[in-house]
């Protein structure tokens, strides 16, 4: 790929991660906290290395040893609330078996037995954690209220919108304390399930109005074990997205067909597109010349203006740190080929 030099213009497009980095093997052998902190400044250190212009904590302010496969995403935030128990029995469990959409999962994180509160959540002391570890620009990650609520066993609300609007009140309530430059909400579940999406604007603008920083919405098809969780189409959420009070998508885009991207055209033009160009469900280190060549296509069918950032398309916590590493790199230098400030 031929590039225009031009190394002195500030770029256009913006990269980020999407949150989560592979946890450091030293960590998991002997979780501490002096060793929890090392682990994130390593983290943060390697993305800042990178060049990435928003980074995070690899989400290690989550991290649990005792359950450091989960990466925290749903247990982190539904194990301290009220109105949940983890005693669940048999009968509970093969009830949840039953239920749509959960089928990766082989229990419940928890059952909500009464009404939702905040309990010992504490959202603001992790995001103080984390914040005096970096130089850049760092956001601060929460899991989407609707995937929480859809992985829970629920003897309460009897409805999943109530439910998901008792936990995105939470939230809410947790998310104003954070004064992060960006705050994402990371939804890997609406995607395969467009039959909620007349409704899910409700819970996720509750939050969304009280972030203090940027708004961002990642929305994937799921990753667990590399593998796609859920099946569908961006086109089946297009007008909840844009009843959003969001300020950017993050969106999976790096193995799906050339009707995805076509179908974002319809997205309102206020709200800046994240496209992902790096995939993270295989191993293979994407070229400097692949990743520019992505992002190409997606501004060519969407319009030069409207790809405003590139990314990955989910977390990297299930790949290799060395792969995870790579790919971050080549995200930037993708990036400045893009826009000519790199010379091949």
């Amino acid at each position: 790929m031929k590039a225009k030099m031009n190394a002195s213009k500030s770029p256009v497009m913006k990269t980020q991660v999407v949150g989560s980095y592979p946890v450091p093997g030293w960590l998991q052998a002997l979780p501490s906290a002096p060793n929890l902190r090392d682990a994130m400044l390593t983290i943060i250190k390697t993305q800042e290395l990178a060049g990435l212009d928003i980074i995070s904590d690899g989400e290690l302010s989550r991290f649990d040893p005792n359950h450091p496969e989960t990466n925290g995403m749903i247990e982190y935030f539904i194990r301290p609330l009220d109105g949940i128990t983890q005693s669940i029995g048999l009968s509970e469990r093969q009830a949840y078996q039953q239920a749509q959409g959960m089928q990766f999962r082989s229990r419940p994180p928890g059952m909500v037995i009464g009404p939702i509160g905040e309990g010992s959540l504490d959202l603001k002391s992790s995001w103080e954690s984390m914040k005096p570890l970096a130089q850049g620009n760092l956001m601060f990650t929460l899991t989407s209220p609707y995937m929480l609520a859809k992985t829970l066993h629920d003897k309460h609300y009897g409805n999943l919108r109530d439910l998901t609007m008792g936990l995105a009140a939470v939230l809410a309530d947790q998310v104003s304390h954070v004064d992060a430059p960006m705050v994402q909400i990371d939804e890997a579940n609406l995607p395969g399930h467009p039959e909620d999406a007349d409704w899910f604007h409700e819970p996720l603008n509750l939050i969304l109005d009280r972030v203090q920083g940027e708004r961002a919405l990642h929305l994937c098809f799921g990753n667990y074990g590399g593998q796609q969780i859920q099946t569908g189409h961006w086109k089946n959420l297009v007008t909840s997205l844009n009843r959003l009070k969001v300020d950017h998508l993050v969106l999976e885009c790096s193995r799906l067909e050339t009707s995805q991207l076509e179908s974002l055209k319809d997205i309102r033009q206020d709200l800046a597109l994240g496209i992902g160009v790096i995939d993270i469900k295989s191993n293979l280190v994407e070229s400097a010349d692949v990743v520019a060549m992505r992002i190409e296509e997606a501004a060519r069918k969407l319009g030069p203006e409207r790809v405003q950032w590139v990314h990955p398309d989910c977390g990297f916590w299930m790949l290799p740190r060395s792969v995870a590493d790579r790919k971050m790199k080549q995200l930037v230098a993708g990036r400045d080929l893009h826009e000519g400030r790199s010379v091949r």
